[in-house]
């Protein structure tokens, strides 16, 4: 019986009323026949061996064959809702002693838009092929062994719809104690279903990487707001502007201090956030994974923070034409709530001699991620910037005990320059590693590193003569502190230059040149073929062994993390040590890495890196494991996963 769009939806709660008319008795007489006509969809199970011992894993082919136009709803389709909706497709394995576990592989689905259901949909058509991995028990009986695919499915054309069906789909598999153990692989382009996903199984989902250091990139964000009101461009202009909102109203009533300072806060995180989604809208509408790999990209980044840095350091002096801040100096004196949001855009400007290094770094910092990163870090920037104008108008007592302006501010200024300084290293490092020029390798990065974090700890601590400490300035305890612990982690890093390993830092320093001498009591690394897929699936053929491919970057500091921290690790060196290891670059500017990027996104549709699949000697894909991960034990799994009878 088919159900027509034009007279109700699959799951619709509405109700008709039947009436005995000559159209109504012809329909009743046409049911029979259409209950008969063969079905659109057939369904076959094909094991992959006929034989198998007890405890091993074999796969079985749900082979599905539709008959045009007919279509087939996904597994991950959403439940109907109160206005109905489509069915998903359910594939469960009917229940038997002799099976320990099962699972399901599904190919990538359709989305398009649905006109039954006015909806985005997944669907499948013409002939698809799903997967299941059956492991047997191990105490599985000897003999005939029959696997059931218990199937529930709909189908839907442009125009009407089936009632959700259900079917069953047979096939015979003899265990048998003597029969050799069959490799359960799983093809390319084929993704394991999980039950209550809400998305396609084709779809990829975001970098793991991305999603997961979110928090401490808003964290750094509002670290770099609440660093840039002690710069000398934005404290003293402190308790200028609250004077100005305390005296504002009649009688200076404190309620419309507060309405001003808030509006003028309101100025501040506009035009931040405003040119974080100007940079977001650059990014189009995907973040381009490679953009963070692009020498161009790196290159103009490291322009722009080593002008803020030597500026910051008493080089020269970054302002912005005075005839466009007099023009909105003059806007912001007409008054009202307009001219005092005129005045929060104008105050940013002002201060972007100061503030623009923290912009210039956090915007870098963005590049490559998500495509709202950009907006988000200007949120939280400009939000913990403009913090102290609202609280110092909501508790204006506070106003008096502020510290007063004088040198620290200047210190602050210097503190900072030398560190964006070490932060351009990381930018230029990223185009030497793209371009394989060699130049700044790990231990130059490192003295330079130990170098620029050493000085502002001099600075500090009085040894180096510059702006902001005089020569009979005593030490304070805020400065010696913060200058023993600056010469500290500049002493830290020198064993890194010795083949010392550096922990967490290792993502964000160039790796040690391939077959350099490790720290005694170091694991040693394991050997990776570099850009030869082909040369490894043939050593694997020799060997009999399994490929493990790591599509990586040059300046990717996720990869970085993950071969000097993961990789290193004692259970998975073991792991890796039966395994033939390739690594295949895909930032690069030669053939090489275009050729690698196509071949990872033909085989797993998605760019991002790192990302890390097992194959047979045949080329099939095992298994894979998407982005970084600290978690020991998942990355394990994902290994031993890739072996035989696993």
């Amino acid at each position: 019986m088919t159900v027509s769009r034009t007279r109700s939806t699959v799951g619709s709660r509405r109700t008709a009323r039947l009436r005995f008319s000559p159209a109504f008795i012809l329909l009743s007489c046409a049911l029979p026949l259409a209950a008969q006509r063969p079905s659109p969809a057939t369904w076959t199970l094909t094991p992959d061996v006929q034989k198998a011992p007890p405890g091993s894993a074999v796969t079985a082919r749900l082979n599905l064959k539709l008959t045009p136009p007919w279509h087939m709803y996904s597994l991950t389709t959403p439940k109907p809702g109160p206005t109905g909706g489509p069915t998903a497709t359910t594939i469960k394995l009917a229940d038997n002693a002799a099976v320990a576990k099962w699972e399901v592989f599904v190919p990538p689905a359709k989305r398009s838009f649905d006109p039954n259901f006015n909806i985005d949909t997944e669907t499948y058509d013409g002939e698809q092929s799903f997967l299941l991995r059956i492991e047997l028990a191990q105490d599985a009986p000897a003999g005939a062994l029959e696997l059931s695919a218990q199937l529930r499915y709909q189908l839907c054309t442009e125009k009407e719809c089936l009632p959700p069906k259900k079917v069953t789909a047979s096939a015979a598999l003899e265990v048998s104690p003597g029969s050799p153990n069959p490799a359960a692989v799983i093809p390319a382009g084929l993704a394991l279903f999980q039950p209550g996903a809400a998305a396609p199984p084709a779809a990829r989902p975001e970098p793991a990487a991305q999603r997961q250091d979110l928090g401490a990139f808003l964290l750094l964000a509002i670290g770099f707001g609440l660093a840039a009101i002690f710069t000398p461009c934005v404290f003293p202009m402190i308790p200028i502007t609250m004077s100005f909102f305390l005296n504002q109203g009649a009688g200076g009533s404190r309620l419309q201090a507060v309405k001003q300072a808030a509006v003028f806060c309101l100025g501040i995180v506009v035009l931040f956030t405003g040119i974080g989604f100007g940079l977001s809208a650059a990014l189009g509408p995907f973040a381009v994974v490679q953009l963070g790999s692009n020498p161009w990209v790196n290159g103009l980044i490291s322009v722009v923070l080593l002008a803020f840095a030597l500026s910051m350091l008493g080089a020269f002096e970054i302002t912005l034409p005075t005839g466009l801040l007099t023009r909105l100096n003059m806007a912001s004196n007409r008054g009202g709530y307009l001219g005092t949001l005129i005045m929060g855009l104008t105050f940013c400007l002002a201060a972007f001699a100061c503030v623009g290094p923290f912009m210039g770094t956090l915007l870098a910092a963005s590049v490559g991620g998500d495509k709202l990163r950009p907006a988000l870090g200007m949120l939280a920037f400009s939000s913990a910037l403009a913090s102290p104008f609202f609280l110092l108008a909501l508790f204006p007592s506070f106003l008096a005990k502020m510290p007063r302006s004088g040198g620290w501010m200047s210190r602050v200024k210097v503190v900072l320059g030398f560190l964006i300084l070490a932060a351009t290293l990381k930018y230029l490092a990223n185009i030497d590693q793209v371009m394989q020029w060699g130049v700044l390798t790990r231990e130059r990065y490192l003295a330079l590193w130990v170098v620029l974090f050493a000085l502002p700890g001099l600075y500090l601590l009085g040894f180096l003569r510059m702006e902001g400490i005089k020569r009979d300035d005593e030490v304070g305890v805020g400065r010696l502190l913060l200058g023993v612990l600056l010469l500290g982690f500049a002493l830290s890093l020198a064993p890194g230059m010795f083949g010392g390993r550096l922990g967490d830092l290792e993502a964000y320093v160039p790796a040690p040149a391939e077959g350099a001498a490790m720290s005694s009591g170091a694991q040693a690394p394991a050997r990776w073929l570099k850009n030869d897929f082909d040369g490894a699936l043939a050593r694997a053929k020799a060997e009999n062994k399994r490929v493990l491919v790591a599509f990586t970057g040059y300046a990717c500091t996720n990869c970085h993390w993950m071969k000097a921290n993961m990789f290193p690790r004692p259970e998975i060196a073991a792991a890796l040590d039966g395994m033939v290891l390739v690594e295949l670059y895909t930032d690069g500017t030669d053939a090489a890495s275009e050729a690698n990027q196509k071949r990872q996104e033909s085989l797993f549709q998605t760019v991002a890196i790192p990302f890390y699949a097992v194959f047979d000697p045949g080329g099939s894909v095992v298994a894979s494991f998407a982005g970084l991960t600290k978690n020991e034990a998942e990355f394990l799994k994902f290994l031993q996963s890739g072996k035989p009878g696993a």
